[in-house]
């Protein structure tokens, strides 16, 4: 009788046991991360940049001016000027500290593309000049490649008259000389394209294609200079792609997100933003989350916008 009794407890046990793995394996496989409110930039702003640095904190320039956020305390502060007030443009780390800033439309109704790059330096808090690009360029995407060079992909882009270009082309910016240089174009002609550096030393290029009316996305080598299609993005373009430290790629955009996996090259879904917004910034922390800050959103059908001084966290 008490060995029937133990080889029922027993199963009953296994079953118990069973049943907790399959809810738990189930709610890991359901689970696509939350978001959640931090302080507030001193300026409301949108078309700007956010770049980690190597003391944690990080960098959000756009307009004319910057401020720096501090992760610990979640506030922001200001910080220098930047030498040209510019949306859409990029900012990226350099392996010296410094941050690359490209590119971009002026801040003004005109929204005239630029050719001019500027350096900040987070030890002095200044800005500086550098380059220029060979040809003007909008809103655009930059990548530090491994060699320690720049990326800097498509945008609307216009030649020495102010004619508008094909946004399919790519430059190289060095770093050692200051200088940008030609190098392959992309397949795609992107419009509101991310550039991401992978674990291989590949780079994703994902956005929107106008001429084919959806989201694309592509690598680049940088052995060869050349590009391939990848994946198939449901909906990106407006929105930053930020590595995430197990080495899939975050994309969000107006109020959706999706990752993108390296390993098997798809796209899925990645849970939705407190708040619907575009040309906003996002920033991978030190802990694994991810900062979310500023953009604007569609006020109503007429196409009005209102700039967002709002931020949320992503914790995948």
């Amino acid at each position: 009788m008490a060995s029937r009794c133990q080889t029922a407890l027993s199963y009953a046990w296994n079953e118990i046991v069973a049943t907790m793995l399959i809810v738990l394996a189930v709610a890991g496989c359901a689970s696509v991360g939350t978001f959640s409110r931090t302080g507030s930039m001193t300026v409301a702003r949108y078309g700007h940049t956010a770049t980690l640095l190597p003391d944690g904190r990080v960098l959000i320039a756009g307009g004319g001016d910057a401020d720096i956020y501090d992760p610990q305390a979640g506030t922001f502060s200001q910080t220098g000027s930047m030498k040209s007030a510019r949306i859409g443009h990029t900012a990226t780390l350099l392996n010296d500290g410094r941050v690359l800033l490209v590119g971009g439309q002026g801040d003004d109704p005109f929204r005239i593309p630029l050719t001019s790059a500027e350096l900040y330096d987070s030890k002095t808090g200044d800005f500086s000049l550098t380059g220029p690009m060979d040809v003007a360029a909008g809103p655009l995407a930059a990548a530090l490649l491994s060699d320690g060079r720049v990326l800097i992909v498509g945008g609307m882009r216009t030649d020495a008259n102010g004619v508008l270009m094909s946004p399919a082309s790519a430059e190289l910016y060095d770093p050692k000389t200051g200088t940008f240089s030609p190098t392959g174009s992309p397949a795609g002609s992107y419009m509101e394209e991310t550039a991401t550096l992978l674990a291989d030393g590949n780079v994703l290029i994902a956005g929107f294609d106008p001429a084919k009316g959806h989201s694309s996305a592509e690598l680049y080598d940088p052995s060869s200079g050349t590009f391939r299609p990848t994946g198939s993005p449901s909906r990106v373009g407006g929105g930053p792609a930020t590595l995430l430290q197990d080495g899939r790629i975050l994309i969000a955009s107006s109020g959706s997100a999706e990752v993108y996996d390296p390993r098997s090259g798809t796209f899925s879904a990645a849970g939705s933003m407190t708040e619907s917004r575009q040309y906003f910034t996002a920033t991978l922390l030190k802990d694994g989350r991810v900062l979310i800050a500023g953009g604007y959103f569609d006020q109503n059908a007429n196409g009005a916008k209102t700039s967002l001084a709002s931020a949320e966290l992503y914790k995948p």
